[in-house]
């Protein structure tokens, strides 16, 4: 065998594919668990991840530079918890499960429901134009079909039209404006809630419900005298109802006054309370459910799965060091009788069986005096005679013999067999 073996494929090329491998395996982990396997969540509808003129991604953006906590939620456990939870349901959304939503929050957090009303299509990647991922084209409008399923106190009325007239098309919270496209606009047209912005022709544009809850903060913002509060429920969260969408949006978002109304907006329905913002997804279709491996790129299983990930890297660095053959194989057993010998010796010795080679041993050694002595038998009491006629002066070979089968420790069994041995010993000089 030639010192260094050949090996059958060049390392730096085996280190490159057990990398990338193992590098894009983590990257379709992390996608999974994060829910990003599909299409992505900046896909031109109606919600808080998306960037196009419906979406309300600028919203958030506001949001958090004013400091406030901003969570998307994709899964439904973030639909009761506490703080505030800003809905942008689609026009295709379960009336029973929107209103089931806003039922189950009522003692929980404040929640803000807008309304949709454009019919919005993404510009495809072959359409020539000029267009980022999440950009979308504006067609028509129409007023949300779920909102005529809600039951009290819930059943409120929306329909589109234009708001006729000069600037400003939109009043309320102190500010004043105009709309994106006042000829496509929506307001409400029926329902029991008390309007924080109205429209020119004096509709409302967003409100609160009025629900026997008690709201004093909204009840300022409004101009309205609060009721009696023994006669209300103070337990109770307000839900304030957006009809124009124009004033939250992206599209809404390029003008300073509806930005500042937004925001406000915002503001008033914590009322005067420092809350957290969620704003849902789920109602558009972008849920995610918390599995192992969600789990597993997330706080605090982050650091085991980080230690984990480092441990896989030393064992696979350790294997490519490995690769191929070794450079000399040695023998599991070297030649020679002196290492057969010794490896058989600490063979027995290691099973704990030495006592077992004191009888072999005597007849063994019985044996080779017999030969000595001329004797045809190699019986103890023969060889005894013999070593006498020899004029041997010591302990006798069976009293020697005797000795030897009765030992049982490492060094009566030496002892022993030194004894014999000096026996031959003598008669060979």
């Amino acid at each position: 065998m030639s010192d260094v073996a050949r090996q059958p494929f060049n390392p730096r090329v085996v280190l490159g594919i057990v990398l990338f491998g193992a590098l894009a395996f983590l990257i379709m982990l992390w996608a999974i668990g994060a829910g990003e396997t599909g299409r992505g969540e900046n896909d031109g509808g109606a919600h808080a991840a998306a960037r196009g003129l419906n979406g309300y991604a600028a919203l958030v953006q506001l949001l958090e530079d004013d400091g406030l906590e901003v969570t998307l939620a994709r899964n439904t456990g973030r639909h009761t918890a506490e703080g505030l939870l800003v809905l942008t349901p689609p026009h295709f959304t379960d009336a029973a499960e929107l209103q089931a939503i806003i039922e189950q929050r009522r003692y929980i957090g404040p929640t803000m429901v807008i309304l949709p009303k454009w019919f919005a299509g993404e510009i495809p990647a072959n359409s020539g134009a000029k267009a980022k991922r999440g950009w979308v084209t504006l067609g028509g409008t129409s007023a949300p079909p779920w909102l005529a399923e809600l039951t009290d106190p819930y059943a409120i009325t929306a329909e589109t039209g234009a708001i006729k007239g000069a600037a400003p098309h939109w009043r309320g919270l102190g500010y004043a404006g105009k709309l994106p496209d006042a000829a496509q606009s929506m307001q409400f047209t029926g329902g029991d809630l008390a309007p924080l912005v109205t429209a020119r022709n004096g509709r409302t544009l967003a409100g609160y419900l009025v629900d026997g809850g008690y709201y004093p903060v909204l009840d300022e913002a409004a101009g309205r005298t609060s009721p009696d509060p023994e006669t209300l429920d103070s337990d109770k969260w307000g839900v304030i109802f957006v009809a124009e969408p124009d004033l939250f949006n992206n599209y809404g978002m390029a003008d300073r006054e509806r930005a500042d109304l937004a925001r406000d907006l915002v503001w008033l329905a914590m009322e005067g309370e420092d809350l957290d913002v969620t704003f849902d997804l789920t109602l558009n279709g972008i849920g995610q459910t918390r599995n192992l491996l969600t789990l597993a790129f997330t706080p605090p299983f982050l650091a085991a799965t980080l230690c984990l990930i480092m441990a896989m890297l030393v064992i696979g660095w350790r294997a490519f060091c490995r690769f191929g053959p070794p450079v000399q194989e040695e023998r599991a057993i070297a030649f020679g009788k002196a290492r057969l010998v010794a490896n058989s010796a600490g063979f027995i010795q290691r099973t704990g069986r030495l006592h077992l080679l004191a009888a072999p041993f005597a007849a063994l050694m019985a044996a080779r005096l017999a030969r000595l002595l001329r004797l045809r038998g190699a019986d103890d009491a023969v060889i005894d005679e013999a070593l006498q006629r020899r004029g041997h002066d010591g302990p006798p070979f069976s009293a020697s013999a005797d000795n030897l089968r009765r030992a049982r420790t490492r060094p009566e069994l030496l002892r022993a067999a030194r004894a014999l041995k000096d026996i031959e010993r003598n008669l060979t000089r």
